[in-house]
């Protein structure tokens, strides 16, 4: 299961690289160092995350002890996208809370600095976390399963949703597109431009999906921008032109 997660990891985040590239070309220029960085921190991150995905794995296969089902038809068709919402609800409840916990003094000197080290951050910083982060986020959806039956694809889904929000928020350039992210649906869902605010001010914005915990709890600080990001990987070409 590490292999797994650390070539899904490797595969997304690359893939996000890769499209970084075509779209805004120099963007990560001058933060090679930087990104060997998060790689290395992504993929210790990616060891943690397998072993209670292993568990997971075992426990369903070998002994039943999930409530993961393979038959579509156990459960009434109307419950699979309850099922969806519902894990993508209260991972996005356990990520706003230990996130915002993280944000305190010891647990961020402690662990969370790590992450934050990544300024700004590219597509390749969405795993980079110190172990005891790695720790608070490998342990929600494998104990969700244990509690509230989902089919494996709507599981695969909420994998593939996890990830990819998590590699897009980080990638310094928004994917989607002004409507949304502006637009009604852009004040409840949270895209790059959200979480970039949250890195730029080292506070708020501490959800994953959506924005009503932040909403309720007054910790949502709107939306950010690019300019800074796009300003700053202009003068790290135009230092590299210079002393090429």
């Amino acid at each position: 299961m590490t292999l797994i997660i650390g070539v899904r990891y490797l595969i997304s985040s690359g893939g996000f690289a890769l499209a970084t590239r075509l779209k805004h070309p120099g963007l990560y220029r001058g933060l090679e160092g930087q990104m060997r960085r998060e790689i290395g921190w992504s993929l210790a991150s990616a060891a943690i995350y397998g072993i209670p995905a292993g568990i997971v794995a075992w426990g369903w296969q070998a002994h039943g002890w999930t409530r993961i089902y393979t038959d579509v038809s156990a459960l009434p068709l109307w419950y699979l996208p309850i099922s969806l919402l519902a894990y993508l609800l209260v991972h996005d409840t356990w990520f706003y809370w230990t996130h915002r916990w993280m944000h305190r003094p010891a647990p961020f000197r402690l662990a969370h600095a790590v992450h934050h080290q990544s300024r700004p951050p590219t597509a390749w910083a969405a795993m980079s976390f110190h172990p005891v982060e790695a720790v608070t986020g490998a342990v929600v959806i494998p104990a969700l399963v244990f509690v509230i039956p989902i089919h494996v694809a709507v599981l695969a889904l909420v994998l593939t949703i996890m990830t990819v929000m998590g590699v897009g928020n980080h990638m310094g350039w928004e994917m989607f597109p002004r409507a949304l992210v502006h637009g009604p649906a852009g004040r409840w869902l949270i895209t790059a431009t959200h979480h970039e605010q949250h890195h730029a001010a080292y506070r708020g914005n501490y959800a994953l999906y959506f924005r009503f915990w932040d909403k309720a709890c007054g910790t949502d600080i709107g939306l950010g921008g690019f300019d800074g990001a796009l300003a700053a990987a202009h003068r790290r070409r135009e230092r590299a032109a210079a002393d090429g």
